[in-house]
């Protein structure tokens, strides 16, 4: 079982994902956990406030280190103790668009892990030192910016989780689709009907096939074309 510990100052829009469709299924297999924490709840102050005015000026506000390690802290009890080595199974992730490209190769690898903690961030950004000295990894899903790091957690929980044996109802789903280098290949799928007419009225004749050797019933053929029109993703 992986264990995803996910930190955050929205907890509730992880609400309706978490109780929808293999996800929701593969916790209550207990194949995976995933818990969602609200970072205010280890602030100090009667406002429970995360974030404040960057150092330098600039527009919009910074999300703090304090609470965060203290966040992780909690979560992970010999974080706080430099002199514990750490545990090569479980990593911290701050999600940021300075981050790693997140691919399908990385989330093979973080599927082999015990827990991945995610640090969401908001606002204009993370306090650095959060990259520096608590996340273990720094992850992008992409070259673009987001209001923050919740979507890219569901990201990648979803990729990790569906390469956790089970979670997905049949481990062959799994072992025809992954290549030797841990990518994922992709080809075109097609099902009934056989032949599709979009507008039989006003467009007569207009015919959309599937491809006849999926029909064949010849196993050999049915894999030389997937592997010919399939393409291998995060290699």
């Amino acid at each position: 079982m992986i264990q995803f510990d996910i930190i955050t100052i929205f907890p509730e829009i992880f609400s309706s994902y978490l109780k929808e469709s293999l996800i929701s299924r593969a916790q209550k297999k207990k194949l995976i956990k995933i818990n969602v924490h609200n970072l205010r709840k280890w602030t100090k102050d009667r406002h429970k406030t995360v974030d404040d005015r960057p150092f330098g000026g600039g527009l919009g506000m910074v999300l703090k280190v304090e609470p965060i390690f203290k966040a992780v802290s909690a979560l992970k009890p010999k974080f706080q103790n430099p002199n514990v080595k750490s545990n090569p199974k479980s990593k911290v992730i701050l999600f940021t668009p300075r981050g790693k490209k997140f691919n399908q190769k990385t989330a093979y690898k973080l599927s082999k892990l015990d827990r991945l903690i995610f640090i969401c961030g908001r606002y204009e950004g993370v306090d650095e030192r959060v990259a520096k000295h608590i996340a273990d990894m720094e992850i992008s899903i992409g070259d673009y910016d987001l209001m923050g790091g919740e979507l890219p957690a569901m990201v990648v929980i979803e990729t990790t989780a569906r390469l956790v044996p089970g979670v997905l109802g049949k481990e062959q789903l799994l072992k025809e689709r992954i290549t030797k280098s841990k990518g994922f290949i992709e080809y075109p799928h097609y099902t009934r009907p056989e032949i599709f007419e979009p507008d039989p009225e006003r467009a007569p004749g207009r015919k959309w096939q599937a491809p006849k050797v999926l029909l064949s019933g010849d196993h050999k053929k049915i894999e030389e074309w997937r592997k010919k029109r399939g393409r291998t993703i995060g290699k």
